[in-house]
């Protein structure tokens, strides 16, 4: 019994030169599957070889008793048997005959198997095996069907670049030695092209190699494009027959560059950033969405009338605030333009004062920073490289005022776009000075504290009338906002005065202080307080002075309140003793007046 794919090779061995859609037709179909009964009932038996492979045909045949010898021969429609083999059971001896396309390329097992090395598509034919006995001849024929796998197929003679409106050869797909023949298919971006009139033309060629029998097969397209062709991808398919049934091979695609006129142009500004700042290059770019593209436009400057000649790309260098305005760009002819509007962002920043101030202590000094910007700005100061938390503001200068300002701005959503201008603020003062006495924990030394203000830092010297020794060297606090301190230790014997000087380029300042001897009993006075624990002492000092003045205002109150009653008190008194004194005098009226009529 036949296997099912043998059928289908058998068949095309008889029918090698139908064309690739022949099974695309019902009839055609039917025809086949009669053809497949047919050689079902006549047992054919078909080996399948590929093209330059080594053919192998077992002698179907089971070996009879009384065997004399094996041969095989071939058979061709029309044409008498050749014979090829001849092998004898008796003697194990193997005879080829002389067949030059078989010359070297037999071989006759014991089994009566025959190989054919080195397959041609000429070894398509009908192959008999015979074994021999003195009574009978028995015989059963193989057909050889042989295949060669194409090429990979070729797009060549491609076209520089395709043309919107106008058919034009696209290229020609080759496919070489191919047996049995193949079918070439054109694709485009993976769809099948099917022709159309004026737009998809295909033609097919084949060429077939007569001294190999292989197919050449060439077919050409010409192709009418569309603009969405600019990226499509072109590729051809062979589709052939194999051994194992029906297969295909695709070539490299292929894309063109398509040429269609322009139908819209665009103005683009270039910049490094998506915001325009005074300073910056501006580069302005015209683009047609033609192809291949215009190479030269017309730029249209706000306040200019005429257009200016240039290639796609128009340069500004150093462009200013006045540079703010509409562009625009056309093709040479005016036919179709496009416009787009440039801002160029711009920051003034103005501090009075700046650069080096010199002021005295406590007097007063107005700073202003004023900003002028394109849009809305951020401003902040800075102070000896720490950002403040408000706008400085001096009413009263102090040494702690004095440092490095910074009013920096910069314009939101602008990059690289700030401002900065420094005030460098000095505050000077004479050195004062206030001394402070304390004795020891060792009951055996005395700390005495020269406490300095000023600015230039003020120079510290010391000196002592009277005995006694220096416990040790002058140490020094650290200057701070105009401030620091300087300490002697020392153990008197008797009553000294200790002497401290302050000098600065402004003023010489001396102050002494009266030391009893360290067996004399006496008040210590305290160190000044830290600035901490001064800022305490004052709010706790501003308490105390608001709660006085509230009691005041209330006694005030109070005393204004009393005397308001004791006013009206007194008023009435008066009434009261004036009405009295008027009833007294008419009570003497009266006896003045008894007494004289007496």
């Amino acid at each position: 019994m036949l296997e099912n794919n043998h059928l289908q090779r058998t068949w095309l061995f008889f029918c090698s030169s139908c064309e690739p859609n022949f099974w695309k037709s019902r009839e055609h179909i039917h025809y086949f599957l009669f053809f497949s009964v047919s050689l079902l009932a006549l047992g054919l038996y078909t080996v399948n070889a590929v093209y330059g492979d080594t053919i192998t045909m077992p002698c179907r045949l089971e070996v009879p008793d009384g065997l004399m010898f094996g041969k095989w021969k071939y058979e061709m429609p029309n044409e008498s048997p050749v014979f090829i083999a001849f092998r004898s059971s008796t003697k194990k001896n193997v005879q080829y005959d002389d067949v030059p396309d078989y010359k070297d390329r037999l071989s006759l097992s014991e089994n009566y198997t025959l190989s054919i090395k080195n397959a041609r598509i000429s070894d398509e034919k009908r192959f008999v095996c015979m074994l021999v006995t003195e009574d009978d001849v028995s015989e059963e024929p193989t057909i050889v069907k042989v295949f060669k796998q194409p090429s990979q197929p070729e797009i060549l003679h491609q076209a520089d670049f395709l043309e919107t409106e106008k058919l034009k050869m696209l290229g020609e797909c080759i496919v070489r030695d191919s047996y049995p023949e193949g079918s070439v298919t054109w694709y485009k971006n993976g769809r099948v092209l099917q022709p159309v009139e004026e737009v998809v033309v295909i033609n097919l060629r084949k060429v077939e190699n007569r001294s190999t029998g292989l197919f050449t097969m060439m077919s050409s397209l010409q192709y009418m494009p569309t603009k969405e062709d600019a990226n499509a991808k072109f590729t051809c398919i062979v589709t052939y027959y194999g051994p194992s049934g029906q297969k295909t091979i695709q070539s490299e695609p292929v894309v063109f560059d398509v040429h269609y006129p322009t139908e819209k142009v665009t103005i683009r500004v270039l910049s490094q950033s998506s915001t325009i700042k005074e300073g910056d290059n501006v580069t302005l770019k015209c683009s047609g969405n033609g192809n291949p593209p215009p190479q030269e436009f017309l730029f249209y400057i706000p306040g200019e009338t005429e257009g200016i000649r240039s290639s796609d790309t128009y340069v500004m260098t150093d462009v200013r605030r006045n540079a703010t305005g509409e562009y625009k760009c056309s093709l040479i002819d005016k036919s179709m333009m496009d416009a787009t509007t440039i801002t160029v962002h711009y920051l003034d920043l103005q501090l009075t004062p700046s650069g080096e101030v010199t002021k005295q202590i406590g007097e007063a000094l107005p700073v202003s920073c004023t900003i002028s910007s394109s849009r809305n700005a951020t401003v902040f100061w800075i102070k000896d490289n720490t950002r403040m938390k408000t706008s400085p503001s001096f009413s009263s200068l102090q040494y702690q005022d004095a440092g490095n300002y910074i009013c920096e701005t910069t314009l939101q959503e602008v990059e690289g776009l700030k401002k900065r201008k420094t005030l460098k603020l000095i505050v000077e003062g004479k050195p004062q000075i206030k001394m402070t006495k304390k004795t020891n924990t060792n009951k055996m030394s005395k700390t005495i504290v020269c406490h300095v203000e000023g600015f230039p830092k003020p120079a510290v010297q010391w000196t002592v009338t009277g005995s006694g020794s220096l416990i040790n060297k002058t140490e020094e606090t650290k200057y701070v906002n105009g401030k620091f301190s300087s300490k002697i230790i020392i153990a008197p014997e008797e009553n000294v005065t200790l002497t401290c000087i302050a000098e600065n380029q402004l003023e010489r300042t001396v102050t002494s202080l009266n030391v009893s001897a360290i067996s004399i009993p006496e008040y210590d006075e305290p160190e000044d307080r830290n600035d901490d624990n001064s800022e305490k002492v004052n709010d706790q000092a501003k308490l105390i002075v608001g709660i006085v003045v509230g009691l005041l205002l209330v006694a005030l109150v109070a005393g204004v309140v009393y005397w308001l009653y004791v006013k009206k008190s007194k008023t009435a008194s008066k009434h009261v003793d004036k009405d009295l004194g008027n009833i007294e005098e008419n009570k003497k009226l009266e006896e003045n007046n008894h007494k004289s009529e007496t």
